[in-house]
């Protein structure tokens, strides 16, 4: 079939195979040019591993450090007449490159949140791997079933307090217009901790601690995002702000548990990027599209695979880390600049519907949005008639 990008509202519904491996292919070749550290990982674990951050936690660990790797993920196999999810296609394509290179991975593809995913996972580390030097925590979902009551909870994107409005860039309609967002519930409030906290993070390293496969001097990290003035309605005292705050305890717990193995644990503050997850929340497209007019402008602007690699080499493991508030590594120092800060609000503030173009890089962001599912990446021939159908192998 010929694949064409189908968008509604924030979200792809479809994604391209050959556009997809593409993509993982000039992620792995940047990881490969660059510089690691001297120390480095030997078998990875990545929790969320087929988009995004996860996926470029992975290409990192495999083809910068030559680490082996386990993947979890949920993705949607595809059809002879659908196509699957783009993280399916992604990790088909990295599992082809790992072959290649004769680097061990494996994957696992359910519900992460679940007890049978963990024990399945920790069965596979026991018997391919041993033991584990570095959990990656990055999962993005919008609920969690709880795996002992088995009730869902939904996160919501909401201040707590007092509702707010803002400017927000439909991206359907290309306009800037005002949006008017509601203050939390407690109910939401505590659905949001429960789904984008660190419970669930917390509950992995407990079961990988009990099952004897974390190795001495055992790193693990979760990723989010802190923002600066403009985001911190939604990121601040919000919602997403409690979840945060409950990643920072979740942090401290883990070390307590892994103290005895020497073990780090962090919450890893990273750059605004275009994700699947970012691109739902309001405020985000308009900000990220006017960081990236400033950032490019100074030629600092990085995607995932460039901060996790700046990550792995210059922090993660680093003797000279960049640690921030509630021992958080800070990734994410050059968004933060003043500078820079100053500039995006200048734009934030003078921009409309007319002057998209001209004040943002709307453009590089939308761009940066059909790369994720495949589209727009240099070298693909989108009239080709290619088949939707890839396996991934060695799926546990």
């Amino acid at each position: 079939m010929v694949i064409k990008p189908k968008v509604r509202g924030f979200i792809c519904t479809n994604a391209h195979p050959v556009g997809c491996a593409q993509h993982v292919n000039e992620q792995i070749d940047y990881v490969k040019s660059q510089p690691q550290a001297d120390v480095k990982p030997k078998n990875v674990l990545v929790i969320g591993a087929s988009t995004g951050y996860g996926l470029a936690s992975r290409i990192t660990a495999t083809f910068g450090n030559g680490a082996s790797t386990l993947g979890v993920f949920f993705e949607k196999e595809p059809s002879e007449k659908r196509t699957g999810s783009a993280g399916w296609y992604n990790t088909a394509a990295f599992q082809k490159a790992a072959d290649e290179a004769g680097v061990y991975s494996k994957n696992i593809n359910g519900d992460a949140f679940s007890n049978e995913i963990k024990a399945q996972t920790i069965e596979t580390i026991k018997a391919d791997l041993g033991q584990i030097d570095l959990v990656v925590y990055s999962l993005a979902s919008p609920r969690r079933t709880d795996p002992v009551t088995g009730e869902v909870y939904s996160s919501a994107l909401k201040p707590i307090g007092n509702g707010f409005t803002t400017k927000s860039l439909n991206t359907s309609k290309r306009v800037i217009e005002e949006v008017a967002v509601e203050p939390a519930t407690e109910e939401e409030i505590a659905g949001t901790i429960k789904v984008m906290g660190g419970e669930d993070w917390e509950l992995w390293m407990n079961a990988l601690n009990d099952a004897g496969v974390l190795a001495d001097n055992v790193k693990t990290v979760a990723y989010t995002y802190i923002g600066k003035k403009l985001t911190w309605p939604l990121y601040g005292k919000a919602t997403i702000g409690r979840a945060k705050e409950d990643l920072d305890r979740a942090a401290s717990e883990i070390r307590k548990v892994t103290n005895h193995l020497n073990g780090e644990a962090f919450v890893t503050s990273l750059n605004a990027v275009v994700t699947q997850a970012s691109s739902a929340i309001p405020i985000m497209p308009l900000y990220i599209s006017s960081l990236f007019k400033v950032m490019k402008a100074d030629g600092t602007q990085e995607n995932p695979i460039h901060q996790i690699q700046g990550l792995f080499r210059d922090n993660l493991y680093s003797t000279e880390r960049s640690i921030g508030e509630h021992n958080r590594l800070m990734q994410n120092l050059k968004e933060l600049e003043d500078d820079v800060q100053d500039r995006v609000q200048t734009i934030w503030d003078s921009v409309d519907t007319d002057t998209i173009d001209e004040l943002t890089d709307y453009t590089g962001y939308h761009h940066e949005f059909l790369k994720l599912f495949g589209f727009e990446v240099d070298g693909v021939d989108y009239d080709a008639d290619v088949s939707p159908l890839a396996e991934i192998n060695n799926l546990v």
